[in-house]
Order: structure tokens, then C-alpha cells, then sequence
């Protein structure tokens, strides 16, 4: 009879028993805890946020106000980028609610056209106007922004995420508006405007149904 060998072995034998169950318990956390990623405030504030950066023509178009802001001046270098996000939660709103709203992504497209363009051009809209204009495509971003709500997601933290997300568009689009006061910068602001208004155009080209 060896007594203490077999006891030796058995614990031998139910140490990895009880390292496997225990990885296992781990797996099953993790897989869960990933599971509800856009449960509840956080989960809702940062898919709101990245929404934003997910596609080309909502990047360009909101760092598009920020450069046209810039490039107008005062007040519009700030009324643009505060006007914009206020018209995206209108939109975001009605987007939520399922409101029906015509021609969204057409809309979305011309957006990155008609900002791209007023860059290029260097227009210089009356306040009235460019914030009408602004506004006016900020209820197509945000209703999109809104339909494409998770449905786990929070909807008041999902906004604020978007929100969030868009001012700092804005503010890296008036960063790069700065450039007007290098050597050519102007130019060069002009042929960023041009660049983003043909992204534009190839966006709209590639929309179903567009010849």
C-alpha cells in the first residue's frame, strides 16, 4: 500500500481539473462582458462617438464646417460648428422617432459637394445663408446618425456621443483653417476644398440608382 503516493496523484490530477474550470469561468466573463458593450450610458456615449468616424462622408463633411468657419471668420468660425451639432440632435431625434425624411444619403453626399465647394471657391456666404446651409445638413447627418441607433444602445448618451464626437471634427477642420494665414495658405485651403468636393461627387456617383 503506497497511501501518500495515491494521494499525491490524485491532487496532481484535480489541480489542472480545477485550472481548466477556472479558465473556462474566465472565457465565459469575457465573451459576456463583450456581449454587452453597448448596454447602458457608456456603452451608448461611445458608440455615439465613434459613429461619426465610421464613415468617409460624415468626417469630411464635418471637418468641411470647421474649415469653412474658419475661412468666414468671425461669427461664423464658431456659429457654423455650434449650429451643426445642435441640428444633427433634431435630426438624431427624428431618426429615433422613425419620422420618414426623404433623400437622407443623397443629402449626406451633397453635403461634402456643396461645403467642399464653398471652401474651393472661397465663398463668402452672409451668416444668414451659411447658417442655413449648415443647418439644413446637419438634419441629414443627424437623422442618420439616429436610424442607425443600436437598439441596446442608450439614446440620450448615443446623442451626446455624436455630438461630442462631431465638435471635435469641427475644431480639427478649424485647426486646419488656420492654414490661411501661411505663405499660399489660402491655396491651399482652396485646394483641400476642391479635393473634398470630387469626394463628394465619387460618393453621390456610387450611390444606388445614380447614373
Amino acid at each position: 500500500m503506497h497511501p501518500p503516493h495515491t494521494a499525491s496523484n490524485s491532487g496532481r490530477r484535480t489541480g489542472p481539473r480545477k485550472a481548466h474550470a477556472a479558465g473556462l469561468f474566465m472565457l465565459l466573463c469575457s465573451a459576456a462582458a463583450q456581449a454587452h458593450t453597448d448596454v447602458g450610458l457608456a456603452g451608448g456615449l461611445l458608440t455615439g462617438f465613434l459613429h461619426p468616424l465610421s464613415g468617409i462622408d460624415h468626417l469630411l463633411a464635418m471637418v468641411a464646417v470647421g474649415i469653412w468657419g474658419a475661412t468666414l471668420g468671425r461669427p461664423l468660425v464658431w456659429a457654423l460648428p455650434v449650429a451643426f451639432p445642435m441640428l444633427m440632435v433634431v435630426g438624431g431625434v427624428l431618426g429615433i422617432a422613425n419620422v420618414p425624411l426623404p433623400y437622407v444619403e443623397t443629402g449626406i453626399a451633397v453635403s461634402v459637394v456643396v461645403l467642399g465647394l464653398a471652401i474651393a471657391a472661397a465663398w463668402r456666404a452672409p451668416v444668414g445663408v451659411a447658417l442655413a446651409i449648415v443647418a439644413l445638413f446637419g438634419v441629414f447627418h443627424g437623422f442618420a446618425h439616429g436610424k442607425e441607433l443600436p437598439e441596446a444602445a442608450a439614446p440620450a448618451a448615443y446623442a451626446a456621443g455624436f455630438v461630442v464626437s462631431t465638435g471635435l471634427l469641427h475644431l480639427g477642420g478649424i485647426a486646419i483653417g488656420l492654414l490661411q494665414g501661411l505663405p499660399r495658405g489660402r491655396q491651399m485651403l482652396r485646394a483641400s476644398g476642391g479635393l473634398i468636393a470630387a469626394a463628394g461627387v465619387w460618393i453621390l456617383a456610387g450611390m444606388p440608382g445614380v447614373a
